[in-house]
């Protein structure tokens, strides 16, 4: 299944109904009152399920009307949805998973993980703002910039062999 249909299920396990609409360019996906309508304009699945992500952390972490995003509050609600969808499509220990598969660049691990480049951008700048240049898990650091995960061995004595006994 894509992403795409997958975060429709989902959605619908929630109780949130979704619609495709014409919508201004400029507008990808509104959420409000458990309906989520994404933009037909938007060209395909991978980015529509990027939206979609986003307005599902809307139901999630958002509550009144957000429109205004002057309002300090409401751009706080609007990020606090985008960080809902980074973690959502791109865990961390998913660019373990794909450094395991030798995935190579940002090209091939927005593929991966069935995201946009520019989705993937944002969430490793978000993930950088909040852990600095690299963050540890279990015996992987996934450094943020550059791009890259070190996996670190665990280094194990060896009993010494006695000769001549």
């Amino acid at each position: 299944m894509l992403l795409y249909e997958n975060l429709m299920y989902e959605a619908d396990q929630l109780d949130i109904r979704i619609f495709e609409k014409w919508m201004p360019y400029s507008t990808k996906g509104l959420y409000a009152d458990n309906v989520i309508w994404i933009n037909k304009h938007i060209p395909s699945q991978i980015e529509k399920a990027c939206v979609l992500a986003e307005e599902m952390g809307h139901y999630h972490t958002s509550s009144g009307d957000i429109l205004d995003l002057k309002n300090v509050v409401s751009l706080k609600q609007e990020l606090n949805a985008r960080r809902w969808a980074y973690k959502k499509l791109v865990p961390l220990h998913k660019i373990i998973q794909a450094h395991k598969l030798h995935i190579a660049n940002r090209y091939e691990l927005a593929d991966y993980l069935n995201v946009t480049e520019n989705f993937l951008d944002d969430a490793l700048e978000w993930y950088t703002s909040k852990y600095g240049l690299s963050v540890s898990i279990d015996n992987f650091t996934i450094c943020f910039e550059p791009l890259g995960v070190i996996e670190l061995f665990e280094w194990v004595e060896k009993p010494k062999q006695q000769y001549g006994t």
